[in-house]
């Protein structure tokens, strides 16, 4: 695998069980890269360790006066210096190909995870440890892969050399077989500790970034409460703790690197010591003591492989964990599906509630707990968070369909939806059925006003579908935001909308006029909108209250507002005493009607309603004659100040639209004044 193939066609199935084990399997996923990497570090390590005997070779020749092994000698150092150099250029190369692999191969296995969980990842992981997960930690996993080839490599190159000098020169070196072993594993009893410093410091690293996270996600609404300095204070802590667990860390490291430097170098006291020892005595020769001394020399230098292979597993292992915590989570449903890929059509129903959404028409969904809204909106897009009884599309289930076509078939916009970085039209890049001009749709999700700011905010862009997008759009309100999230919704036109509080942020005037595109432009497709806005719900073809987990009533708002408590608390804030106190007098009132006499669909009395002579009649304005009473009962003030709202919007369209007549009968009267003249 080379990285101009990347990404991988088919990244594999991890063994997430355990941090071990994933960083197992990503080794053993890329074995050809590891034998490669093996083959180059035991050319350059053998290169390396070959130098001792040819400098050996050649002072024992100058010795002897011999201009032929002398010759020798030069040429098996000239070949020892070019097999380093090629050696040790393919095996960087090598070793690189294998951490940028590694570390692709990883990032593209939590990307997939990521997009197969959906929203449901970041309620079961925090989102500053997947942002950790998928920077750091994946960096640490590639270092940890390709050093294990390296270390290999290494450790064949220690153990042939102490098996050469031992039949070379046995007295010198069995002291060296003997000595390399047990500096090697001297460290040993000081990794568990360093280990474990490393892991508070990932810990508390981890939580630092996702501290920021949190901070710079909601640095507006600090901004707007002054908390930003009490949130600052807070990760200035945090970074400190980070700083302090980093530095004990440095300082186990650099204990850990001081033994490999002291004790190399005591060995090499000794085999000098004890060379000298056997030289004087003649059981050596000069030459051959030149190479058991240049040999423990080089040596120390595969010997710090050691020391970086343990320095790399115990910084790979929490990051591994982590990473393994994160691609083990499975989804509720099955991501492969059994049913054979197809477009389903029809009415959506989830059976676990009772909600319908009739296929063609704009259904409102009223819901109390705006988390269980939340999630009853990705069950109806077939992303059920917990094992349950699958959504209906046509009779269809979402959950035995492949993943891609569920997603295809039912688009599900959360409360808090994401924009990319990017211009307008990008961002509108979207697979779509094509039905739906760009343009339409940033007219119905009213966008006009967020256009201007894009244009305004970007340099040369005298288009606005040019017009670039900060990350996240962090330069434009929630509302418009808001707004254009949606027009990339209604872009996609997909089966089936479902919409979780698509204007929480907007105005009350532009909401009703974003009901009223959203309709015009979603017909006869199947649009479902979780929404408490009376704005919204004054305008759906149908709404379905939901009391619990199940279909309360089902209807048209003013007639749920009139006839359902429950719904009138939730849509208008009352507390359920009200509620319940508006209920009991309606229903004494209509106990006390003369016989025949029921209410309309205004509320207002109709049937045989025989008056006395003495009855008071209301006014139009529902006032007493003379002035006598309110206007209005005071036992439902929520629902009138909703209903008001809409009348006040309805009456702002009509006064629209008597200024643009007004409007045009200025030009016509310009223009006739233009002719005459």
């Amino acid at each position: 695998m080379q990285i101009q193939d990347l990404p991988f066609p088919d990244p594999g199935v991890p063994d997430a069980r355990s941090g071990p084990r994933f960083l197992w399997w990503l080794f053993r996923n890329q074995l050809p890269g590891q034998l490669k990497s093996l083959a180059w570090g035991l050319l350059h390590f053998a290169s390396v360790a070959s130098l001792p005997f040819s400098v050996g070779l050649a002072v024992q020749a100058a010795l002897d006066r011999s201009g032929g092994r002398l010759a020798l000698a030069g040429g098996l150092m000239a070949l020892a210096c070019a097999g380093n150099a090629v050696g040790d250029t393919f095996l960087h190369r090598a070793a690189v190909t294998n951490w940028i692999t590694a570390a692709a191969r990883v990032q593209q296995l939590l990307s997939r995870k990521a997009a197969a969980l959906g929203s449901a990842l970041t309620r079961r992981v925090a989102a500053g440890e997947v942002v950790a997960v998928s920077t750091g930690d994946v960096e640490k996993i590639g270092w940890f892969v390709e050093a294990l080839s390296r270390f290999t490599a290494a450790a064949v190159t220690i153990v042939a050399v102490c098996v050469g000098l031992v039949v070379y020169q046995p007295d010198l070196g069995v002291v060296i077989a003997v000595g390399l072993p047990l500096l090697a594993v001297a460290v040993l009893p000081l990794l568990p500790r360093a280990t474990r410093r490393a892991d508070v410091q990932r810990e508390k690293a981890g939580r630092a970034t996702e501290l920021a996270s949190d901070t710079v996600a909601g640095l507006r609404v600090l901004r707007g409460i002054g908390g930003e300095e009490l949130f600052l204070d807070r990760y200035r802590r945090a970074s400190q703790e980070v700083r302090r667990a980093a530095v004990r860390s440095a300082r186990m490291w650099s204990l850990i690197a001081a033994i490999q430097v002291l004790l190399p170098g005591l060995l090499l006291i000794t085999v000098v010591w004890y060379g000298v020892h056997l030289a004087r005595d003649g059981r050596i020769a000069v030459g051959e003591l030149v190479t058991v001394y240049s040999s423990v020399m080089v040596l120390t230098y595969p010997l710090r492989h050691f020391e970086e292979i343990a320095m790399a597993y115990s910084f790979s292992r929490p990051s591994a964990k982590r990473a393994a915590r994160v691609l083990s989570l499975d989804r509720a449903t099955d991501t492969a599906g059994t049913r054979d890929a197809e477009a389903p059509s029809g009415d959506l129903y989830d059976p676990a509630t009772g909600l319908l959404a009739p296929a063609g028409r704009l259904t409102a969904v009223v819901c109390g707990d705006p988390d269980a809204a939340g999630r009853l909106a990705e069950r109806l897009g077939g992303h059920a968070a917990e094992e349950g009884t699958s959504v209906l599309l046509g009779g269809v289930p979402l959950d035995e369909l492949p993943l891609e076509c569920a997603r295809t078939a039912v688009l599900v916009q959360d409360k808090d939806p994401v924009l990319l970085s990017g211009t307008l039209r990008e961002l509108l890049d979207v697979p779509a059925s094509g039905a739906v001009d760009p343009r339409d749709a940033l007219d119905a999700a009213q966008c006009g006003d967020v256009l201007a700011a894009l244009v305004q905010g970007s340099l040369g862009a005298d288009d606005p579908m040019d017009a670039r997008i900060t990350e996240r759009g962090r330069s434009l309100s929630g509302g418009q935001r808001q707004r254009l999230a949606l027009a990339r919704s209604l872009v996609t036109d997909p089966e089936v909308l479902v919409l979780d509080e698509p204007t929480s942020a907007v105005d009350s005037h532009t909401e009703a006029r974003i009901a009223q595109g959203v309709r015009a432009l979603r017909a006869r497709r199947t649009t479902v909108v979780f929404t408490s806005s009376p704005l919204l719900l004054d305008r759906a073809d149908r709404v379905v209250f939901l009391h619990g987990d199940t279909v309360a009533a089902v209807g048209g708002h003013r007639d749920l507002v009139r006839t359902e408590p429950r719904y009138r608390a939730v849509v208008t804030r009352e507390t359920e005493a009200e509620a319940e106190a508006q209920s009991a007098e309606v229903r004494s009132e209509d106990a006390g009607l003369p016989g025949g006499a029921a209410r309309d669909k205004d509320g207002a009395l109709s049937g045989d309603v025989t008056r006395k002579p003495g009855d008071v009649t209301r006014k139009k304005d529902g006032a007493l004659p003379g002035g006598e009473g309110p206007k209005r009962r005071d036992a439902a003030p929520g629902r009138l100040e909703q209903l008001e709202e809409i009348e006040e919007f309805e009456e702002f369209e009509e006064l629209q639209e008597i200024e643009e007549l007004e409007e045009l009968d200025e030009l016509d009267e310009l223009e006739e004044i233009e002719e005459t003249a």
